[in-house]
């Protein structure tokens, strides 16, 4: 399928029933024109963040910028933030399958991130067929009747607020090309969802309403306002419709919290600490400095070292500007056949609310239905107005040696093993087109499996010693790589194991921890095993 355009523009990902819907020429051209306009830039913008990592993996560390230092000492506020969007005291996130778009839109929730990001396998059914789910929902059409149960689920009557997760700027979509180049997946799950929706939400009093990963600068983040104000103008919508809520996920972010909010300012209703990544981005950022190595993961808690100042830093910068900021995921999971562990389980997310609704947060995210009343207690509880803009922690000074403190802790096997085999599983289910995968209670997604990639590279690396005496080698991981794919086969049972892409999904992340440059991201190789 081509559409031509003064450029081609080519679809060249199969067309199942439905997918002419969202493919349709004018979309199509709303995507190429994005495209011709902005993927320049966005190369240039990655370009200048591999140059960047060249200097961390040189020594240099993440500080903040002397250039934009009157931005952060200016005195200016975020745009109207819109009705529907003051109270998100809890949200809840998940990819963009029907069954999960409609309980998560019915949950409870104040609002439901769905995501073509994280917690989506990139597969061209996955990613046409969340689109079609999006428009149905705005079409006045989501319904869902499961095949196997003949359940059927229907919108209820007060859904939460949506917001869409597109892509992150570096990752493609291989199945759509202009001139014979692969679109941006950022610009064209932006673009498809724009297009279709953005009208229809904001004649219902919503609106287009998006939340933007793994920025790395506020170029990046003047590149997301560039496209939002053309994408306004070609639709011939206000300035401000389209809003945007920031994740800071990525330590260079981090240090740029006033200049990103100032780049968006008539499109930001706020930031949000994306935890999970965040760890990942610390690592992955100072990998070739061995002076950065974290403990275990299960002991990089959000109340201590760098994750505790950056929260708090968030905070108090979102509230200067009048934006909101969002606590970051819990991703544990309802345990139903050990009453004592789901009890367990429910008090570390119970915790973890208050300890952000207590400092100022606006609110949190959970990743299971279940969790809503767990966290909506909390912040009902500690934040009984919509939001806490007005509680500014001028108490609050956090300096770049604050944003680079790690956390004391352990090293152990067992977190080494675990790391191996959570990172493994959710590969091969990604693989399978699973982007979300309960693995040892927790929902787990491509920012965890980065985590344990990225620690096992920095233990191999630089010949970690254990708790117990025990130093890290390549041949000691080859050993118990092995011993723990055997320990996965027996825990999923050898039919499952041997019906799934393990072999594949083992072969990646194996090379990847190995190798002798830490890669970027797992999903960019995994997604050449994928794309068709």
């Amino acid at each position: 399928m081509a559409v031509t355009d003064n450029s081609v523009i080519s679809v060249k990902g199969a067309l199942k029933p439905r997918f002419d819907e969202i493919l349709t020429t004018d979309a199509l051209l709303f995507a190429a024109d994005l495209h011709k306009r902005f993927d320049a830039t966005r190369k240039r913008l990655l370009a200048i963040r591999a140059e960047r990592q060249k200097r961390f993996n040189a020594g240099e560390t993440p500080d903040f910028l002397p250039e934009t230092k009157h931005i952060r000492e200016g005195d200016w506020k975020v745009g109207k933030i819109p009705a529907d969007l003051l109270d998100r005291r809890v949200e809840i996130t998940g990819p963009t399958d029907r069954k999960m778009v409609v309980n998560a839109l019915n949950c409870g929730a104040k609002v439901f991130m769905t995501d073509f990001e994280d917690a989506n396998s990139p597969t061209w059914t996955n990613c046409i067929e969340g689109q079609i789910n999006l428009k149905d929902r705005w079409d006045g059409k989501l319904d869902f009747t499961d095949p196997t149960t003949g359940k059927a689920y229907k919108l209820g009557p007060n859904p939460a607020v949506l917001m869409v997760r597109p892509r992150g700027w570096h990752l493609l979509e291989e199945h759509v090309t202009v001139d014979g180049e692969p679109m941006s997946g950022a610009l064209f799950d932006f673009g498809m969802y724009v297009f279709h929706n953005a009208k229809k939400a904001l004649a219902v009093g919503s609106g287009p309403y998006f939340y933007l990963p793994k920025l790395e600068s506020h170029q990046e983040a003047r590149l997301w306002n560039d496209v939002m104000v053309h994408a306004q103008e070609k639709l011939g919508l206000k300035v401000g419709a389209i809003k945007a809520t920031v994740l800071i996920e990525t330590l260079p972010a981090a240090f740029e919290m006033d200049e990103i909010l100032f780049e968006l300012k008539d499109h930001i209703v706020g930031l949000n600490c994306g935890r999970w990544d965040y760890i990942f981005s610390f690592i992955k950022k100072l990998a070739k400095n061995k002076n950065y190595i974290l403990p275990d993961r299960s002991q990089v808690t959000m109340g201590k070292a760098f994750l505790n100042a950056y929260s708090l830093l968030l905070i108090k910068t979102c509230h200067k500007r009048g934006a909101f900021a969002m606590g970051g995921m819990a991703a544990q999971l309802p345990i139903k056949n050990n009453p004592e562990a789901n009890a367990a389980a429910f008090a570390k997310v119970k915790a973890d609310k208050e300890r952000e609704a207590g400092n100022g947060h606006d609110g949190t995210w959970v990743a299971h239905p279940d969790l809503v009343p767990v966290a909506m207690e909390v912040f009902n509880r500690l934040m009984p107005k919509p939001n806490q803009l007005d509680k500014k922690r001028d108490d609050v000074s956090i300096t770049a040696k604050d944003l680079l403190e790690i956390h004391t802790g352990t090293r152990t096997e067992e977190g080494f093993r675990e790391n191996i085999r959570v990172g493994v599983q959710y590969t091969e289910a990604w693989l399978r087109g699973r982007g979300a995968v309960p693995i040892y209670n927790m929902m787990e997604d491509a920012a965890t499996a980065e985590i344990s990639r990225a620690q096992i590279w920095q233990f191999v690396n630089y010949g970690v010693r254990l708790e117990g005496g025990k130093t890290v080698t390549r041949d000691w991981f080859a050993r118990v790589y092995d011993e723990e794919l055997a320990r996965v086969r027996a825990e999923i049972g050898a039919a499952n194991y041997d019906a799934g892409r393990f072999p594949e999904a083992a072969k990646l992340f194996r090379d990847l921890s190995l190798a002798p440059d830490f890669a970027d991201f797992l999903t960019t190789p995994a997604y050449q095993l994928i794309k068709g």
